[in-house]
């Protein structure tokens, strides 16, 4: 227990406001801190119907839930006036490649205005000291050599999806340099960057797992799009844990100004096929699949990200490889019961992860 208690002497009575909390990730960030007894302020649109939010009666653990768009720059000042948080995690995103190629107006504006609204936002609270904005693995320019993107690497994306979180990358960028310096805001902004993140209580459409689970329960064929891309999966408790302890070293002074952006990526072992992840699952549960590549939306082949900086900088460590990953995801739906909620099952792991070994001494990262 040594860990957690940690973890809870920090997190402790802490005031937090997130952006995106009705999502995927943003659910199980607010799951976490309300099992470490943070006081929680939530602005996002509202959940979808089948969402973990709802399923995990998230509400009931947060000490305001705004349901407004990040776009209103009005409702977002006064709520974060009112709010006078210390801590900030920015998840209000469209978070799909697909979609923003169907809706680019949409993406455009939510991930790169709904940023700016935030920075412009932040400016006068003086309470604030930590802000968390969450990117992308693909904010990277592609590069032909089969290697991990590292922080410093050129940005560049083609797709509306990854164009508008490098835009989102340059606007952070820009504040930090031209409105926070030698302010209450100085060393206190960071954007993080994970890989394909997955987990229990993700619903959304077009991601691989989603699909694959509604598969299985539904017992119908899944489609795969891209069999032979390569994604850095990881499981969402390898990078929120990131961000919660790059959030602390920034609340602590403890982070330099020049490191504001910072990758946390799995291990090299991660690295896999669309196809490997789904030859694998289907050797726990029956499902039957097709492929039917997609030429009509192009998305980034292969995505590696080096998090060598996190590791030696942060000392945070991805923790579970991608056969623990994979169960654990299966697993989540599996334990859900009558007596077992959630909410309940997303503690439970949540306590496993935090006490699981750091993976580093299995795999070593590559530099």
């Amino acid at each position: 227990m040594e860990n957690i208690n940690k973890f809870r002497k920090f997190w402790n009575k802490k005031k937090v406001f997130i952006t995106g909390h009705t999502g995927f990730k943003g659910s199980w960030l607010c799951i976490i801190l309300g099992y470490l007894n943070s006081n929680i302020d939530g602005y996002a649109l509202k959940p979808e119907k089948n969402s973990l939010f709802n399923k995990a009666q998230i509400n009931k653990i947060l000490a305001s839930n705004i349901y407004s768009d990040i776009n209103n720059i009005t409702e977002l000042k006064k709520k974060l006036k009112k709010s006078k948080p210390q801590i900030v995690f920015h998840l209000a995103a469209q978070p799909l490649v697909i979609e923003s190629y169907k809706e680019p107006l949409k993406t455009f504006s939510t991930n790169i205005i709904g940023t700016l609204n935030l920075l412009e936002s932040i400016r006068e609270i003086k309470s604030i000291k930590s802000v968390v904005i969450i990117t992308t693995d693909k904010v990277y320019k592609i590069n032909k050599k089969n290697i991990s993107y590292k922080e410093f690497d050129q940005l560049g994306g083609f797709d509306p999806y990854s164009a508008s979180k490098v835009g989102s990358e340059i606007v952070v960028d820009s504040y930090i340099k031209s409105f926070f310096k030698n302010t209450f805001l100085q060393n206190k902004i960071s954007t993080a960057r994970a890989g394909n993140v997955i987990g229990g209580g993700d619903f959304s459409k077009n991601r691989l797992l989603p699909d694959v689970i509604k598969a299985i329960n539904n017992k119908k064929k899944l489609t795969i799009r891209n069999p032979n891309h390569i994604r850095p999966w990881q499981h969402v408790l390898d990078p929120l844990m990131g961000y919660l302890l790059l959030a602390e070293k920034q609340y602590k002074n403890k982070i330099n100004n020049f490191e504001h952006s910072w990758n946390f990526g799995p291990n090299k072992g991660n690295f896999k096929k669309v196809i490997d992840v789904v030859k694998y699952i289907k050797k726990k549960k029956d499902f039957d699949y097709r492929v039917k590549k997609n030429d009509k939306f192009k998305e980034t082949r292969i995505l590696k990200l080096n998090s060598f900086k996190a590791n030696n900088k942060l000392k945070w460590f991805s923790k579970w490889n991608l056969t623990e990953t994979l169960d654990r995801t299966i697993e989540w739906n599996n334990l859900l019961t009558k007596d077992n909620s959630a909410k309940i099952v997303c503690e439970k792991q949540f306590l496993m992860h935090i006490n699981s070994n750091n993976y580093k001494k299995k795999n070593k990262y590559e530099k």
